[in-house]
């Protein structure tokens, strides 16, 4: 357009001139040739003005000028001959005149949610020495540094090639010519996972020496330095250069390995073959393992400085320790030793392999260990544990019954020397009654002897006393007729005494006796 114009306007003025030249008036002629310069002079400034609409922008080149780039320099701050650092925005501009200026018509750039842009610049202040990336642009200059080039390249000390600062979202009019545009995903870091930065820009740290316990955490370093962060990216979104700072995701959920001889009927990362152990007397039997680990946010950069990431290098480390320990704690106990302490196996292989990982960035949460050996492996040796251990139960059985017979035996002797002290005791007491009655007996006869003696000195003495008064004769007569009294004698002789009484003995009186011994025969005294 401006071209026509131009065009336009050196015909028109070309028009006048030849027309003012038949003119006979010199008057005339002048006027015309002033007329036919302010002809030219409007299409010419006409032609000057270029526009660039509301979406678009204006890339000036500078065709003719009195001055040149500097060496190694591609863009014109200064009104150099070259792409002109000052971009048009949208509008009309004058004083770009056809062949002086080329300008060509760009898009506005747009960078969708969920991206950031990043920048390459293909001219600037030369990078310094050991980098590969431009350093950040100081915080709220952002879009001033990638709109404005003059800016950039002048005041902002804006440095050549990749640039550590990115575009967040939104539309930016960023000269083409200045810097090349590449678009990516924002840095999203998901739930249960943690983002370790290796950073490409920054000092390089000095690490004194001695200064960490172990090369994964000599190669850790401070954010903002050069190296791998020891302050992982929680959960959240990022807007980082991908280029400049490396994310390696790393999962912090728990994961469990199983080495198991089902492993090649499962699919998935989680299954690994199962491991074969030795033991002291010389069986030979596949184990099954259940490892369970995780990596806690902290352990992450660690993890990365040994590891790389939590994938293959860390799976084939974690195989190599497994297999490694469990082969080792076989070697010193025998097989019936190694199934009876299942247990303690699984402590002491948690122990080991924990320290050993802890050092990789690892945390060993729990060792299971499921189903040891198998019938072809350990079966005979199983029955013959089965059958001993059944035999010892029959022995311990045998035993116990044993024991309790002995008890019983026991018990019963004691029951039965209870029972001897009962009747002894009980003999005892009648040996001690026995003696009491005897002395009782005793005494009760010699009163009883003692009662008939005073009774009998009595009967004597009241005897002799009556025998004094009146005879021995006639007192034995009374003492015979008190008989006769208490015993109801018939004294009607029966029994004919005839002899001739001597002194003291009348015929009466024999007559007497013999009637009493008739009545004593016949009739028995009554008890």
């Amino acid at each position: 357009m401006s071209t026509v114009f131009l065009l336009a306007g050196v015909v028109l003025a070309g028009m006048i001139v030849a027309a003012a030249a038949q003119a006979r008036s010199l008057n005339m002629r002048i006027a015309a040739a002033v007329l036919a310069a302010l002809v030219l002079f409007a299409f010419f400034t006409l032609a000057s003005f270029r526009f660039v609409g509301e979406d678009a922008i204006g890339v000036v080149t500078k065709n003719i000028g009195f001055k040149s780039l500097p060496p190694g320099k591609i863009i014109a701050t200064e009104g150099e001959k070259g792409a002109q650092a000052r971009i048009l925005p949208p509008g009309w501009h004058p004083w770009y005149w056809p062949f002086i200026y080329d300008i060509d018509k760009g898009e506005v750039t747009k960078i969708p949610a969920g991206n950031v842009g990043l920048l390459n610049a293909k001219d600037g202040r030369p990078l310094p020495r050991d980098t590969a990336y431009a350093i950040e642009w100081p915080e709220g200059t952002e879009r001033q540094m990638a709109q404005d080039a003059e800016f950039f390249l002048g005041d902002g000390s804006g440095y050549k090639g990749p640039q550590t600062s990115v575009l967040k979202p939104g539309s930016y009019r960023i000269n083409p010519t200045l810097f090349e545009l590449n678009t990516v995903p924002v840095t999203t870091i998901k739930k249960a996972t943690v983002g370790v930065v290796k950073s490409n820009v920054g000092d390089r740290p000095i690490v004194p020496e001695g200064g960490a316990s172990n090369a994964g955490q000599r190669r850790l370093v401070d954010v903002g330095e050069r190296g791998i962060w020891r302050e992982p990216l929680l959960e959240g979104q990022y807007y980082l250069n991908t280029d400049a700072f490396q994310i390696t995701t790393i999962s912090t959920q728990k994961h469990i390995v199983r080495y198991t001889a089902a492993q090649s009927e499962r699919s998935g990362g989680s299954e690994e073959s199962e491991i074969i152990v030795r033991t002291s007397d010389g069986f030979t039997f596949p184990v099954d393992v259940r490892i369970e680990f995780e990596i806690q946010p902290g352990d992450a950069p660690l993890l990365v400085a040994t590891l790389s990431d939590d994938q293959e290098g860390l799976r084939n480390v974690l195989n190599s320790a497994v297999r490694a320990i469990f082969r080792n704690n076989a070697e010193g106990v025998k097989a019936l030793d190694y199934v009876k302490q299942r247990s303690h196996q699984e402590s002491q292989s948690l122990t080991m392999l924990k320290t050993e990982m802890q050092n990789l960035g690892v945390t060993v949460t729990g060792v299971r260990i499921g189903d040891v050996g198998d019938e072809q492996t350990l079966g005979n040796l199983l029955k013959t544990q089965t059958d001993r251990e059944i035999a010892l139960q029959e022995q311990e059985t045998f035993q116990e019954q044993q024991r309790a017979a002995e008890q019983k035996k026991q018990l019963t002797k004691t029951e039965q020397e209870a029972e001897e002290e009962k009747r002894l005791a009980t003999a005892a007491y009648e040996v001690q009654i026995a003696e009491e009655n005897k002395k009782k007996v005793v005494i009760a006869a010699e009163a009883e002897a003692e009662a008939v003696k005073i009774n009998a000195d009595a009967q004597a003495n009241a005897y002799k006393l009556i025998a004094e008064q009146i005879g021995s004769g006639n007192a034995a007569l009374v003492e015979l007729l008190k008989i006769v009294g208490e015993r109801n004698i018939s004294i009607t002789p029966k029994v004919m005494v005839v002899g001739q009484g001597g002194a003291g003995n009348s015929g009466e009186t024999t007559a007497l006796i013999g009637t009493m011994l008739d009545t004593m025969m016949q009739d028995p005294p009554q008890k």
